[in-house]
């Protein structure tokens, strides 16, 4: 039996049903015309129609009016216009989305636009409704969203009752323009149908009570491309579909109510298994009245918020793990601060740019007793730690998360009043923490390391003074490093028996290849396995003492012994060597001739009366010489005087007489003084027993100063002495204030030109001796001329008077009294001397070696 076909539709007019499209649509839609400037080109568009949609989401009346750069002027920077007058001019539809932060505006806006005639048609939409905030807020947008739509569908009804009153009242006036109108009318249903089929949201017609689909929405077709829908009654088209879900479509037609679903489930497309996926729906289930007010049918308006569902699901999730995370980290925190509390390190955490003290331990809390941290910034709390520069590693950790390692740093902490500051050394990290992956503050962990650098210090200077010590030594002395012995120190005198061959750093036998046959390597690894100490007594070896030079035999007296590490392991070998070749050889020739050697050695002692005849031959022509020709010095100058009175007066100012009688008498003044110093060497000569006066040093230093102080002044010339009450020293006082005297007036006398002369004078005492510094800053010495330095007649500045006696007198006073003088210059820095001075009971002339540390 057949079946009867379903009654056909009753299709209201074009304008109609646009009309009613337009009214209940949930899509917003705008109708603009073009505007031209004054060369004909398209500069704007005119505000023409707006939907009650579109109304909504932008604040405007149906008809705006204005234009859209007026209304909307940021839709020119945001690319809006552009895309309108692209669609207008090309004829090609198009879509565009875009974040609208302007204007009173701020959603996420999707736009589909096409060219209608003379009008341009656009459908938009915003995402207000989709998630960018916590869950709670997300919730309460739904809760606001629905009731929202309650009133838009309140409102869309009122509205459809007042455009059909105005309609009706058109009616007449829209007869007499049929012709114009139904062409118009065309038109905008076309540009309807391709609004239709480009909205966003999913617009389905239902016709009678078994919901007979007569609109299917082009993204509905898309879910179910295999299905036909459009004329089948719901239940038919989509069976798969339990009843609850075609319930509202029912209760619709049934009471003509409208019905809201949020976030309805349904399980429509198919993934690329053909498994169903379960998406989520907004839905309006609106009623369609016929002309005589009766429910004929449904439209449904769908949008797709499965992305809003997710993203809010994922959010209560993760919400839920971040409040698991957050109480496993309280209770960590709680059980850190415990270990904290318990802990000798130095703990605090700080928090913002201001670096606040939000936790401190109790090891911290105690270097700065007294004051309250936690709550305020270190500025305030710690200056300490701003003055000594530890903001800039706070400051540079917080701002690029790089964590910061301090080594040994010095830190003196505050220290209660009449106390003396300590310095404090640490070890320290600096470290960035994170709160919702944003650096919240900076974590530190300290740990005071004082007694270990002091330590270290004092280590340092130990190994300084035995590196010191092995480096003057006048032995030679080297250390070899590791199992290849590299040689990793060469005092001078081991060098000095290789003058131009590279020792240092190298291998021993890459540095002294000629060694590699001799005895010396499997000595060498007996001592460095065994820990062993080696002696060796006069060991031959063939060696060349220059880069490629013959090789010569020579004796070492050596011995080899171990060196440890920090850990007791051998890692290297220390060699102290003497060469006695000379020796070797000198007893050699004495025991081939003992004849020879006593012959030399009588030779020796005749040289050596001869040497002192000779000196004291030379010490009675000096002191004879230096009486004898003061009498023809006095008489040239009686008589250069007497020819300068003699002189008439005209000759005697003639410009060539007159300065050449000037220069003679210079020349025998200087003669006399030569003589004075002369005779005072003489009387030199003769001190060699020491003296039983005893002398206060600081008292000479003081007498001396006073008696220079004309010198000093016209100098401009800055004296400064440290010199405190020592023991008075065994030494003719004269002598000693000759000494001063000299080295002091030197001190000025060659002063620098460019800068105000500085002298410093200095005292201590060292075993055995007192030492007397005098530093300058005046024009210095060439190292190359200081072991010329004492001797007679030497000069080495001409610019001032002298006679270059002054040092070499001075020095033999304090080697007859005996003590040394050093010297260390540099060229255009300045001088010092030091002059040691023994005392009571040290033999004369016989000082300390200047090798050993004093």
């Amino acid at each position: 039996m057949p079946v009867p076909s379903a009654p056909a539709p009753s299709w209201p007019a074009p304008d109609d049903l646009l009309r009613s499209v337009f009214d209940v649509s949930l899509t917003a839609i705008n109708i603009l015309g073009p505007v031209y400037g004054p060369d004909g080109e398209l500069v704007d568009f005119s505000l023409e129609y707006l939907n009650p949609a579109g109304q909504r989401m932008v604040g405007l009346p149906e008809r705006p009016g204005g234009t859209l750069t007026t209304r909307f002027p940021a839709t020119a920077s945001a690319g809006i216009l552009a895309f309108y007058r692209r669609v207008f001019e090309s004829g090609e539809s198009g879509r565009y989305d875009f974040n609208y932060q302007a204007d009173g505006l701020d959603n996420y806006f999707l736009l589909s636009a096409t060219r209608t005639g003379n009008l341009l048609v656009v459908s938009f939409a915003d995402t207000a409704n989709q998630p960018r905030t916590p869950v709670e807020v997300d919730l309460r947008a739904a809760q606001a969203a629905e009731q929202a739509a309650r009133a838009e569908a309140e409102s869309q009804r009122q509205q459809v009752e007042q455009l059909s009153r105005e309609l009706e009242a058109r009616a007449q006036e829209r007869t007499r323009e049929a012709e114009a109108a139904r062409a118009e009318a065309d038109e905008q249903r076309n540009c309807m149908v391709r609004l239709f089929g480009q909205a966003p949201a999913h617009i389905n017609l239902f016709q009678g009570p078994d919901h007979v689909w007569t609109l299917v929405h082009p993204r509905t077709q898309e879910l179910m491309p295999d299905r036909q829908l459009l004329g089948l009654p719901r239940r038919q088209a989509v069976p798969e579909l339990p009843e609850a879900v075609h319930e509202p479509f029912d209760r619709v037609y049934r009471t003509g109510q409208p019905v809201y679903l949020v976030e309805a489930s349904r399980r429509l497309a198919r993934d690329e298994n053909g498994e169903l996926l379960e998406e989520f729906f907004d839905i309006t289930f609106q009623p369609k009245f016929d002309a005589a007010g009766q429910v004929e049918g449904v439209m449904s308006f769908a949008v797709n918020v499965t992305e809003r569902v997710r993203a809010r699901q994922q959010a209560e999730a993760l919400q839920a793990e971040v409040l698991a995370v957050a109480r496993r980290e309280a209770q960590q925190r709680q059980a850190l601060y415990h270990v904290f509390e318990q802990t000798s390190a130095l703990v605090a955490l700080l928090r913002a740019p201001g670096h606040r003290y939000e936790y401190v331990n109790a090891a911290y809390q105690a270097f700065f007793p007294g004051r309250q941290l936690v709550g305020h910034d270190v500025a305030g709390a710690a200056p300490e730690l701003i003055e000594q520069g530890f903001s800039k590693y706070l400051d540079k950790v917080y701002q690029t998360g790089e964590t910061f390692f301090g080594t040994e740093l010095p830190f003196t902490p505050p220290v209660a009043a009449g106390q003396p500051p300590r310095t404090a050394y640490f070890n320290f990290t600096y470290q960035a923490y994170r709160e919702n992956g944003e650096i919240a503050g900076v974590s530190v962990f300290a740990y005071d390391v004082t007694e270990q650098v002091l330590a270290q210090e004092q280590r340092e200077a130990e190994r300084q003074h035995l590196h010191d010590l092995f480096m003057e030594a006048p032995a030679p002395i080297v250390i070899l490093e590791g199992p290849n012995l590299v040689f990793q120190l060469v005092n001078p005198a081991y060098q000095r028996i290789f003058p131009s061959r590279e020792l240092l750093g190298r291998p021993l036998l890459d540095a002294l290849p000629e060694l590699r046959d001799s005895p010396v390597p499997a000595l060498l690894q007996r001592v460095y396995e065994t820990e062993e100490t080696y002696l060796a007594q006069e060991l031959p070896l063939q060696l060349a003492r220059y880069d490629q030079g013959p090789l010569e035999e020579l004796y070492f007296t050596f011995t080899y012994q171990a060196r440890r590490n920090a850990q007791g392991t051998v890692d290297g070998i220390m060699v102290y060597a003497h060469e006695v070749t000379d020796q070797v050889q000198a007893r050699r020739v004495v025991e081939e001739s003992g004849q020879q050697a006593r012959a030399l050695a009588q030779e020796l002692a005749d040289s050596n009366q001869q040497l002192l005849r000779t000196n004291v031959d030379l010490d009675n022509f000096i002191y004879t010489a230096s009486h004898d020709l003061k009498a023809p010095i006095s008489n040239i100058e009686g008589l250069l005087y007497l020819l300068q009175e003699e002189l008439p007066a005209e000759m005697a100012q003639n410009g060539e007489v007159a300065p050449t009688l000037a220069r003679m008498l210079e020349a025998v003044e200087r003669f006399e003084r030569t003589i004075g110093h002369l005779t005072e060497v003489s009387k030199l000569q003769k001190e060699h027993a020491p003296t039983d006066t005893l002398v206060n040093l600081a008292a000479v230093v003081e007498d001396v100063k006073k008696d220079l102080q004309p010198i000093l002044e016209a100098a401009g010339a800055q004296l400064s002495i440290n010199v405190p009450a020592l023991p008075p020293l065994p030494f003719a006082e004269k002598n000693l204030r000759s000494v001063i005297y000299n080295l002091l007036s030197n001190a000025v006398k060659y002063r620098h030109p460019d800068r105000t002369p500085h002298v410093d004078v200095r005292a201590h005492v060292r075993p055995g001796h007192t030492v007397l510094e005098v530093h300058d800053n005046g024009l210095g010495l060439d190292p190359a001329h200081l072991p010329r330095l004492f001797t007679m007649f030497q000069r080495f500045h001409d610019h001032v008077e002298g006679t270059g006696i002054g040092l070499y007198m001075i020095n033999r006073m304090v080697e007859n009294a005996g003590g040394r003088i050093e010297v260390h210059s540099q060229l255009g820095a300045g001088t010092t001397f030091f002059v040691f001075l023994p005392h009571a009971g040290n033999t004369a002339g016989h000082p300390f070696p200047a090798f050993l540390p004093s």
